[in-house]
C-alpha cells in the first residue's frame, strides 16, 4: 500500500479542518438559536400550529362634563368562515347571504377562498348572530364584535367626530384621542393541523383591553341650546353657514363648538346638502371625497376670515397698555380718516360721529378712532401686539387641522395697511384666536389655551387622570384688563351691542360686520362676542354668521341670537343676578387631606371644583379648607408629600 503524498495529507488536514470548522459554526449557531431566539421560534410555531380570531376592544366613551355619553360603544357580533371546515359552500354561502342580507356570489367567493378566516360581515345585531349560531353550520364562527353610536346624531358632529370600519377615529376628538379610546385587541386562539383543521375543540381566550373614557368639557345641554339657536339664526337669515362656540375665558375650558349645517355621526358618508344628493352618485371620486370633507370641516378652527370691528379690542388694549390713549381721551370723526394718500371712511359715513372719548369711539365702533390709536402706536409696536395675543400661532387646542392667522409682516405694513388692520380688516385670522385674544383682554391678561379634553375616567365614571393646561403668560396687565370690560359693558349698556343686554346680568361685548373679498360683492360676514358677568367672566360666547342674506350688521344679526343664548346658559351655569346669590352657584369644598392626587382631583371634580396639584403623591393639605363655600369651578391647590 501506497503511503500518501505530502501533498494528500495537506488536503486532508484542510479537509479535516473545514469539516471541524463547519461543526463548530454549526453548533454555534444552534447555541445562538436555542439562547438568544427561542422564544421568537417558539412564537412562530405556536402561531404557525393555531389560528387567530381577533377580538376587537371595546372603544372608550366619550362623555360630557356631567358624564353623559356623546360617543359610545354597543356590543355586537362578527360573522366570520374558515373555508376548510366549511362542508357545503354554495348551502353555506346562501344561508348567510340570505340571513345578513348580502350579495350571494360576494359570500360565495370569500366562502371558496383559500385562507385560514375570512370575515363575512362586521357589527351583526345580536338577533341576527343568535340565528346563526344556532344554526351550528361547520366553519361559521360567529364572534365578539363593537359598535360605535352617537346618542345625540349631530350633536358637536364636527368636534365629536367618527370612526371607520376598522374602529379607527377619522376626524375630532375620536381621532385626536384615538390612543387613549382605542384600546388593545384581544384574540381567541385555535389549534390547527397544516391544512387549518381544528385538532380540538378547546380555545384559548385572550381578553381584550377597553379603551379609556374621555370626559371632555362640553356640556351637552350648553351644546343643545348653541346648535338650536345657531340654526336658527342661519335659517332666518339664509346664511350660507355658522358657527357658535362657548367657552370660559378664565380657563380655556369649551362648553359648546357647533357649526351649522351639520351631518349625523351615525350616518356620516351621508352628505347633507340635498342638491348634492341629487346628483351624488354622478359625481366623480374625488369630487364626493372634497364635498364630504366640506361637510365635516369645523369652521370654527379651520378656517380664516377677517374679523372686523371685534378685533378693535385688540386695537385698543394695545392703546391702554401702551398709553396712547385713555377712557377719556378725545377724537373727532369727520366721517373718515386720512392714512397715507388714501381716504378711508367710517362705516357711518356719510354722517358722522362728531366730537367723541376713546370709551364713546368704542360704544360707537367708529373706524377713525381706531385708524387714529394704531398711528401713535406705529407698525412695530401693533404688529408686536397682534403678535403677543397669540394671532401668528394655534391656540393649542386638542383638535386636528387647526389654522394660523394670515397676518401681514412689518416690511409689508404701510399706513392703509396699518389704517385697515386697526379695525379688522385686510388680514385673516380664526374665530377661535380671536376668542383668545379677547379672553386675555377681560380675564386679567392672561393668554389662555382653549381645549376640550378634561381627563379620563374608568368604567365607573371616576377620574383615573386629569389633563394639565397652561394658565399661559400675562401679556397685558390687570389694570388694561378692568379698564377693556368696563368700556365693553357700556358697549351692550349703550353702543352697538344693545340686543344683547340680559336684564338682571352684567353683560360686556362688540359687533362686527366684515366684508368679504372681493370687495363690493355684497356678500358679508356678521359677528357678536359677548362675556358675562362683566366684572368677572365666567363664560364668553362668539357667533358668527356666513353670508345673512337682507339686513346684515353684525348687532342685528346675532343680537337677538346672543341674548337668547345667554338668558338660558347664565342660569344653568349657575351663575346668580345682579344682587342675588345662585345656590347651585355655590358648592362646599370637600376635604381631600389624605388621599392621593388622584382620588383627590376625582373627588373635586365630582364637587364641580377643579384642582391645581403640587409634587407629592398624598394630599397633605388643601387651600381653600375643607368646609368653605366657594363658587362652582373654583380652583383647589392641593400640596402633597
Amino acid at each position: 500500500m501506497e503511503r500518501p503524498t505530502v501533498g494528500e495529507k495537506r488536503r486532508l488536514l484542510i479537509y479535516l479542518f473545514c469539516c471541524i470548522l463547519a461543526f463548530l459554526v454549526l453548533a454555534g449557531r444552534l447555541v445562538y438559536i436555542e439562547v438568544f431566539h427561542a422564544p421568537r421560534w417558539q412564537e412562530m410555531a405556536y402561531e404557525q400550529q393555531t389560528r387567530d380570531r381577533l377580538i376587537t376592544a371595546k372603544r372608550g366613551d366619550i362623555l360630557d362634563r356631567n358624564g353623559v355619553g356623546i360617543a359610545e360603544t354597543q356590543t355586537v357580533s362578527a360573522v366570520s368562515v374558515v373555508p376548510a371546515e366549511v362542508k357545503e359552500k354554495e348551502e353555506t354561502a346562501k344561508f348567510l347571504a340570505d340571513t345578513l342580507e348580502l350579495d350571494y356570489d360576494e359570500v360565495l367567493e370569500k366562502v371558496q377562498q383559500k385562507v385560514a378566516l375570512v370575515r363575512i360581515q362586521s357589527k351583526v345585531d345580536t338577533e341576527t348572530a343568535q340565528t346563526i349560531r344556532q344554526a351550528d353550520l361547520p366553519g361559521v364562527k360567529v364572534d365578539e364584535d363593537v359598535q360605535r353610536i352617537y346618542p345625540f346624531g349631530e350633536l358637536a358632529a364636527q368636534v365629536v367626530g367618527f370612526v371607520g370600519k376598522d374602529n379607527q377615529g377619522i376626524i375630532g376628538l375620536e381621532a385626536k384621542y384615538d390612543d387613549v379610546l382605542e384600546g388593545e385587541q384581544g384574540k381567541i386562539l385555535t389549534l390547527t393541523d397544516a391544512k387549518g383543521h381544528e385538532l380540538t375543540a378547546e380555545q384559548e381566550r385572550i381578553p381584550p383591553v377597553d379603551g379609556g373614557n374621555l370626559v371632555t368639557t362640553l356640556d351637552v345641554t350648553i351644546q343643545q341650546y348653541a346648535e338650536q339657536t345657531l340654526a336658527k339664526t342661519v335659517e332666518s337669515k339664509q346664511a350660507k353657514k355658522g358657527s357658535l362656540i362657548v367657552m370660559n375665558p378664565q380657563n380655556g375650558e369649551i362648553y359648546a363648538m357647533a357649526n351649522y349645517p351639520s351631518f349625523d355621526l351615525n350616518e356620516p358618508f351621508t352628505i347633507n346638502d340635498p342638491e348634492l344628493a341629487a346628483v351624488w352618485e354622478g359625481l366623480s371620486s374625488k369630487e364626493q371625497s372634497d364635498a364630504l370633507n366640506t361637510m365635516w370641516r369645523n369652521s370654527a378652527i379651520n378656517d380664516t376670515y377677517e374679523p372686523g370691528s371685534i378685533f378693535k379690542i385688540i386695537t385698543s388694549v394695545a392703546g391702554l397698555e401702551e398709553g396712547v390713549v385713555t377712557p377719556e381721551s378725545t377724537f373727532y370723526c369727520p366721517g373718515y380718516h386720512v392714512s397715507g394718500d388714501r381716504q378711508i371712511k367710517c362705516w357711518r359715513y356719510p354722517r358722522t360721529h362728531g366730537s367723541e372719548t376713546f370709551a364713546e369711539g368704542v360704544q360707537n365702533s367708529c373706524n377713525p378712532v381706531f385708524m387714529e390709536i394704531a398711528e401713535r402706536l406705529g407698525a412695530e409696536t401693533f404688529l408686536d401686539y397682534v403678535e403677543k395675543l397669540g394671532f401668528r400661532e394655534k391656540t393649542g387646542i386638542d383638535l386636528a387641522g387647526e389654522a394660523t392667522g394670515i397676518i401681514h409682516e412689518l416690511k409689508n405694513v404701510g399706513p392703509v395697511e396699518l389704517a385697515t388692520m386697526s379695525f379688522g380688516q385686510s388680514f385673516q385670522i380664526t374665530p377661535l384666536q380671536l376668542m383668545r385674544a379677547v379672553s386675555a383682554a377681560v380675564n386679567g391678561g392672561y393668554l389662555i389655551t382653549p381645549h376640550i379634553g378634561y381627563g379620563i375616567a374608568d368604567e365607573n365614571g371616576n377620574l383615573t387622570e386629569t389633563f394639565s393646561y397652561e394658565k399661559g403668560e400675562q401679556v397685558l396687565s390687570k389694570e388694561t384688563s378692568e379698564t377693556m370690560k368696563t368700556i365693553l359693558e357700556s358697549v351692550v349698556a349703550e353702543g352697538t351691542a344693545t340686543k344683547a343686554a340680559v336684564e338682571g346680568y352684567r353683560i360686556g361685548g362688540k359687533t362686527a360686520t366684515s366684508e368679504k373679498l372681493p370687495r363690493r360683492s355684497g356678500k358679508y360676514i356678521a359677528s357678536f362676542m359677548t362675556f358675562a358677568p362683566a366684572n368677572d367672566p365666567q363664560v364668553m360666547v362668539f357667533l358668527m354668521i356666513d353670508e345673512p342674506q337682507g339686513v346684515y350688521y353684525g348687532g342685528t344679526v346675532g343680537g337677538p341670537a346672543m341674548q337668547e343664548m345667554l338668558q338660558n346658559i347664565l342660569p344653568y351655569l349657575g351663575i346668580p343676578k345682579e344682587g342675588e346669590i345662585s345656590e347651585d352657584a355655590v358648592v362646599v369644598v370637600p376635604d381631600v387631606t389624605g388621599m392621593t392626587m388622584a382620588e383627590a382631583k376625582n373627588a373635586l371634580w365630582q364637587a364641580g371644583l377643579t384642582a391645581q396639584t403640587d409634587e407629592g403623591e398624598f394630599v397633605v393639605s388643601q387651600l381653600p379648607p375643607a368646609g368653605q363655600e366657594v363658587n362652582r369651578g373654583t380652583k383647589v391647590l392641593l400640596y402633597g408629600t
